[in-house]
């Protein structure tokens, strides 16, 4: 819990949740999201979803078809969105505190 009331995630626990092997899928939705969002076809609202597909896939390539390896695929799109969001909103609460 943190000091104002409500609860905090730990990283190690994150990193718990991920199949270790799948950290470079990880990476290579983080560009892939980043690729997309510069690609001017593609709406904003489909990129989560577009790389959760891709995770999925490269996770089911890279480590074999289980259902236990669709959610792998599932947690490693979703910490690369989460990843992304966590930089970009950070990048942006420090401009917004030096205005």
């Amino acid at each position: 819990m943190n000091g104002k009331g409500g609860f905090t995630m730990e990283w190690s626990v994150i990193f718990q949740l991920i199949d270790p092997r799948l950290f470079m899928v990880v990476a290579a939705c983080w560009v892939i999201g980043y690729v997309l969002k510069q690609t001017p076809k593609v709406p904003n609202w489909s990129i989560v979803y577009l790389v959760i597909v891709v995770s999925i896939l490269l996770t089911t390539g890279l480590i074999g078809w289980s259902v236990e390896n669709i959610i792998q695929g599932i947690l490693a799109g979703a910490f690369a969105v989460f990843g992304h969001q966590a930089v970009k909103q950070t990048a942006e609460a420090i401009a917004t505190r030096k205005k």
